[in-house]
């Protein structure tokens, strides 16, 4: 059975960790994944959407399409999975007109509608979507990254040798013009200090010493592993409350400890103390930085703790299996998905280095019951099918 993935690109961040990521997932249950380019001209487009009735399912991916655009891929698609990783129902963080857009949220509202399921990458973004069509289409599916294509942080610098890292795209850089007092400060407190930007664009920091690293897909793991101490600040408003978090969790599988500011997938994902350390005032991010540039070992345990929090609530391996058992619960045309396809996602225990299960609930209305996390494949095994 095909499944087609309309998408930004193959190599968009997305597609590559939210759909790319899985074809072995897929591919395990007989479904096999193809990934295409939204065609830009209106010709090419039109033909592209009628041609998707050759597909047994079509993943539409965050795009909003005009509505006669969405009518015509509803009409050609057998079935329909919408999958979203951002608050596109609205504009971003540093538009310059308010945030609130009726006719973004009215194209979101028929997307979903129109959809036989939505997948959304946060709790966020699933109870927005569920206000709008209801519990029994939507599923939480966290972008995932998989620890074992990271190897761990070394770990072995200290005092101002330490080097932060960012990683990200150039339209996200405007996040580093918004923490520049923060960085300013651990920089004259510790003279010397680097910050390695993984990007396909650098920014002045002022006081900091910022070393640009040209971003690829097969350097950023190394690139990552080269640095100490990961770094993520968000605006506080709903756009960043529909963020999922994968800069956090690369700098985790990556081994690193993460300061960040408690805003969105930031509280959700660095446990103060545990996995990183909370900090809003310049003051704070000072502190933060300094404590963790002058002890290596403190980084070692945060960051491991970290890695162990992704390998069994964020990696590949274990979502993977929940992924296409969603899809091929779709194509079989069960609007409801099993229990399989509804399992709750673990949650990491980070002082017994354990695991429990969330609830995973929209709105009051939890999934089914839990199977046992056995039953998906980890580590080397699940590095094996890739």
């Amino acid at each position: 059975m095909k499944v087609l993935a309309l998408t930004e690109g193959p190599d968009s961040v997305c597609c590559r960790y939210r759909i790319s990521a899985f074809a072995w997932a897929l591919a395990e249950r007989g479904l096999y994944l193809d990934v295409a380019s939204l065609r830009k001209d209106p010709v090419g487009r039109v033909r592209q959407l009628v041609a998707a009735r050759r597909a047994d399912v079509v993943i539409l991916q965050r795009k909003l399409l005009p509505t006669w655009q969405l009518l015509l891929l509803r009409r050609s698609a057998r079935r329909l999975i919408y999958d979203v990783d951002d608050a596109v129902f609205q504009r971003d963080s540093y538009s310059r007109k308010p945030p609130e857009s009726w006719s973004r949220t009215a194209r979101f509202w028929a997307t979903v509608y129109a959809a036989d399921a939505v997948v959304t990458g946060n709790d966020y973004l699933g109870r927005f979507a569920t206000g709008l069509v209801g519990p029994e289409r939507v599923r939480r599916i966290p972008t995932c990254v998989e620890p074992n294509w990271y190897l761990p942080a070394w770990h072995y610098r200290t005092g101002p040798a330490a080097r932060l890292v960012w990683i990200g795209q150039s339209s996200t850089l405007a996040s580093l013009d918004r923490v520049r007092p923060q960085l300013a400060a651990a920089a004259r407190r510790l003279p010397g200090l680097q910050l390695r930007l993984i990007c396909d664009r650098s920014i002045e920091l002022g006081p900091l010493d910022v070393v640009p690293r040209r971003w690829s897909s097969g350097a950023e793991a190394d690139e990552l592993a080269d640095g100490d101490v990961g770094i993520n600040w968000l605006p506080d408003d709903s756009w960043s409350r529909g963020k999922c978090g994968l800069r956090v969790l690369q700098y985790m599988a990556a081994g690193l400890p993460v300061v960040a500011n408690p805003v969105g997938a930031n509280r959700e994902m660095v446990i103060h103390g545990h996995t990183g350390l909370l900090a809003s005032t310049p003051r704070e991010w000072s502190d933060a930085i300094a404590r963790l540039a002058a002890d290596p070992q403190l980084r070692r345990k945060l960051g491991a703790a970290g890695r162990r929090m992704v390998q069994h609530q964020y990696s590949v391996a274990a979502w993977g299996p929940r992924f296409a058992e969603l899809v091929a619960s779709v194509v079989r045309g069960n609007k409801e998905i099993d229990s399989r396809g509804s399992l709750r996602e673990p949650t990491f225990c980070p002082r017994k280095g354990c695991e429990s299960f969330g609830n995973n609930l929209y709105d009051g209305h939890p999934s089914p019951s839990i199977q046992s996390i056995s039953d998906f494949p980890t580590g080397s095994e699940a590095h094996r099918t890739h």
